[in-house]
C-alpha cells in the first residue's frame, strides 16, 4: 500500500532521529572515559540506570515490529484475547521482581550463562551461550529487521525495503556501540515516542470507527460501537471448539486455547522471556535491588496499556473491514491479510501524524535491535571470549571485542534478511519468533526454577532438562497426534487449516515443561541430598519495600479488573 509522506511528516520523523541521536551522543560523552575503560559499565551500565530508565528500556526493547504488526493482526483475528501475552507478562514481572532479581543480584550475575555455570557446571553454560547467540542472531535480529523494514516500507510507499533495512541497522548500531548506558537512556526517549505515536494511532482508529457508525469524532462512542459490533472479539477466554466447529473458531483456539493456556504454556513462555532472558534482565542486573524491582514493576504497569497500542488498532481494522471501510486495502486475492491491519489504519492518519507514527514504529524497531545486539555482545564477550579465548583480556580489550561482536551480529542479520534467507515471510514474523523460542522455553524455565528453589537439582539433570524440553516440544508439536491419536487424556488435537491434526502450541509447551520437571527431579534424586552448588536462600532476601508492595497490589487489581470486564 503506497503512502507518500508530506513535508511535515518528514520533519517530525527527522526531529525524532536527530533528537535521539544527539541525546545518545550526550550520554556517551558524559561518561566517555569510564565507558572506554570499564566493561561492566559498557555491558550493564552498572549502577547508573534509574528505575524509570530500567522499566522504559525493558518495554522499548520488548515492543517491536512483531508486536505492532503481529499483535495487531492477532487483534484482527482473535480480538482482545491476544492481550493475554501482555497481561500475563505483567504478573510474571511481579514474580521476577520479587523472587528472581534478589538471587541474580546477590550472586552478582551479569549474564544468564554465568548463572548456569555458578549453579550447575561450565558445560551447560557453554551449551546455552552458543544456543542463545544463535537464537538472538538467527531468529530475533533477523525477524525484527525484516518485519521492521517491511512495515516502514508499507507506510512510506515505493520499493525501499533494502534501503530501510540498512538504515534501521545503522541507526541501531549507532546507539548500541555506545554501550548499555546509551541504550538504556535513549530507550526512555524511544518508549515515550512509541507511547505517544501508538496512542495517537489508536485514537485515530477509534475515531474512524465512530465516524463509520455516524457518531462523529467521539472516541469513547467509537470504542462502545466497536464492542457492540464485534462482541466476539472482546472475550479473553475461548471455549473449546466442538465437532463441526467453523475453521476460523478452531484456528482461534489453536492460537489461544482458552483456560488451558493459563495452566500451561502462557506463563512458561512469559517466565522464560522476562526472567531467564539476557536481552531483558540485562537492564536490571547492574542496579541495586530496590531500583531493579521498581523498574521491573514500572515495566509491568506499562505492559497493561500496551494492548491499547498494539492490539486495539487491529480490532478497529476488523470492524472497519467488516463494514466495508477497508476494501481498498484488500490483497489481489480478494482477502484481507491480518498482518496489514496496522498499516491499513496508518493510511488514514492526517499529515504530521504519519511522521509521528513512523517515528513510533522506528523507535520500537531500533530499541529492540539495540537491546538484542547489546545482549549478543555481552554473552559472547563475557561468557565465551573472556572465559575460553582470552582469560587475561583487560577492560579496554573487552569493550573493543564487544563492539566488534555487535557489528558482526548486525552484518550477519542484514545478510540473512536481505533476501529472506530464513523464510520469515512464509511463516510470518510473529509466528517465526514464537515458534523457535517456544521450543526451548520449557527446558530453560525448568532449569532456572529448579536451580533456584530446589537444592537437590544436579548438573546432569539440568543438561538432560534442556535437551528433554526441546525434544518434548518437538514431539508434542509435530508428532504426538500421529503417534498417539488426536484425543488423549493429555490433550485434544484439532484439524488445522492445512488439514493436519495440531495440538495448541501453548498446551504443548505446558506438557513439555511438566515432563521436563519430572525427568529432572528423578535424575536429581539419584544424586546427593544437597548439591554443593545449591543456592542458600532466606526469606529476608524476598522482603519487598512498601512502595513496591503498593505497585504489586495495584498491578494485581488492574489485571483482575481487566479479566472480570472481558472474561
Amino acid at each position: 500500500m503506497s503512502q507518500n509522506l508530506a513535508f511535515i511528516d518528514l520533519a517530525v520523523f527527522l526531529l525524532y532521529i536527530v533528537g535521539v541521536s544527539l541525546y545518545g551522543y550526550y550520554i556517551y560523552r558524559r561518561k566517555h572515559f569510564k565507558a572506554e575503560a570499564d566493561s561492566k559499565d559498557f555491558f550493564l551500565a552498572e549502577g547508573s540506570l534509574t528505575w524509570w530508565a530500567i522499566g522504559a528500556s525493558m518495554i522499548a526493547s520488548n515492543i517491536s515490529a512483531e508486536q505492532f504488526i503481529g499483535m495487531s493482526g492477532g487483534g484482527f483475528v482473535q480480538g482482545i484475547a491476544i492481550a493475554a501475552y501482555e497481561w500475563v507478562a505483567a504478573l510474571i514481572l511481579i514474580f521476577v521482581a520479587v523472587f528472581f532479581m534478589p538471587i541474580y543480584l546477590r550472586e552478582k550475575i551479569y549474564t544468564m550463562p554465568q548463572f548456569l555455570e555458578q549453579r550447575y557446571n561450565s558445560t551447560l553454560s557453554l551449551i546455552m551461550s552458543v544456543f542463545w547467540l544463535f537464537l538472538y542472531v538467527l531468529v530475533n535480529l533477523t525477524a525484527i529487521l525484516y518485519l521492521g523494514a517491511l512495515a516502514i516500507n508499507n507506510l512510506v510507499g515505493g520499493d525501499s525495503f533494502h534501503y530501510i533495512l540498512l538504515a534501521l541497522a545503522v541507526f541501531a548500531l549507532f546507539l548500541t556501540l555506545g554501550g548499555m548506558k546509551v541504550v538504556g537512556y535513549t530507550d526512555v526517549v524511544q518508549v515515550t515516542v512509541l507511547l505517544i505515536g501508538g496512542l495517537a494511532t489508536t485514537y485515530i482508529a477509534l475515531t474512524l470507527v465512530s465516524q463509520k457508525f455516524g457518531l462523529g469524532n467521539d472516541v469513547l462512542a467509537g470504542f462502545q460501537a466497536m464492542i457492540k459490533d464485534a462482541d466476539d472479539h472482546f472475550h479473553m477466554i475461548f471455549e473449546k471448539p466442538g465437532p463441526g466447529a467453523p475453521q476460523a473458531e478452531v484456528n482461534r483456539y489453536l492460537a489461544l486455547p482458552g483456560l488451558a493456556m493459563y495452566a500451561a504454556g502462557q506463563w512458561v513462555a512469559n517466565l522464560n522471556y522476562w526472567g531467564c532472558n539476557q536481552y531483558i534482565t540485562q537492564r536490571a542486573l547492574g542496579a541495586d535491588l530496590n531500583t531493579a524491582r521498581t523498574g521491573i514493576l514500572f515495566a509491568a504497569l506499562l505492559k497493561l496499556i500496551m494492548p491499547l497500542i498494539v492490539m486495539l488498532p487491529g480490532i478497529a481494522a476488523y470492524v472497519l473491514h467488516k463494514n466495508g471501510a477497508l476494501q481498498a486495502e484488500m490483497a489481489s486475492t480478494g482477502t484481507f491479510n491480518p498482518d496489514n491491519a496496522y498499516s491499513a489504519i496508518l493510511t488514514f492518519l492526517p499529515n504530521g501524524m504519519k511522521g509521528l507514527a513512523l517515528a513510533a514504529l522506528t523507535a520500537a524497531i531500533v530499541a529492540s535491535l539495540a537491546g538484542k545486539a547489546n545482549s549478543i555482545s555481552t554473552i559472547f564477550t563475557l561468557d565465551i571470549y573472556k572465559r575460553y579465548l582470552n582469560k587475561d583480556a583487560d577492560e579496554k580489550k573487552l569493550v573493543w571485542i564487544g563492539r566488534v561482536t555487535i557489528l558482526g551480529a548486525m552484518l550477519m542479520a542484514i545478510f540473512l534478511t536481505w533476501k529472506d534467507a530464513l523464510g520469515i515471510s512464509g511463516e510470518g514474523g510473529f509466528t517465526f519468533i514464537q515458534k523457535y523460542t517456544g521450543f526451548i522455553s520449557p527446558g530453560i524455565v525448568a532449569v532456572f526454577v529448579l536451580g533456584m528453589f530446589w537444592k537437590r537439582t544436579t548438573g546432569p539433570a539440568a543438561v538432560a532438562g534442556i535437551l528433554a524440553g526441546f525434544l518434548l516440544s518437538v514431539l508434542f508439536n509435530n508428532y504426538a497426534p500421529t503417534l498417539f491419536g488426536p484425543e488423549t487424556p493429555l490433550y485434544t488435537a484439532f484439524m488445522n487449516a492445512q488439514g493436519f491434526y495440531e495440538i495448541p502450541f501453548l498446551v504443548s509447551m505446558g506438557w513439555s515443561f511438566f515432563f521436563t520437571v519430572v525427568l529432572m527431579v528423578v535424575i536429581s534424586l539419584a544424586g546427593p541430598r544437597v548439591n554443593p552448588k545449591a543456592l542458600n536462600l532466606n526469606l529476608a532476601m524476598f522482603k519487598v519495600s512498601p512502595q513496591n508492595t503498593f505497585l504489586i497490589v495495584l498491578i494485581l487489581l488492574l489485571v483482575t479488573a481487566l479479566y472480570v470486564k472481558f472474561w
